[in-house]
């Protein structure tokens, strides 16, 4: 039995947005949970000489985004191939 191509979309979104989300949190939990919730805790940690709370603050949040960029393009480039709406 062949899928449609409307249930493929639909299938293709939902999972594009399972992504999306899945990055968001991450990128939320980096950002605002290491650096400003967790700050108090990670600061007795230090990270090259650098409390690590304050690492997250300055670097370890923008790191953490330019990662989840490249984590997207790989991830969406494997869903475009398998729901065959590539470029080639």
């Amino acid at each position: 039995m062949s899928v449609s191509k409307q249930e493929a979309a639909k299938a293709y979104w939902k999972e594009n947005l399972r992504l999306m989300l899945t990055l968001l949190v991450i990128w939320f939990v980096v950002s605002f949970g290491c650096g400003i919730l967790f700050v108090e805790q990670l600061n007795a940690i230090k990270f090259f000489g650098f409390p690590l709370g304050f690492w997250f603050a300055q670097q370890g949040s923008i790191y953490a985004f330019v990662v989840m960029i490249f984590v997207y393009v790989w991830k969406m480039n494997q869903l475009d191939r398998k729901y065959d709406v590539h470029e080639d």
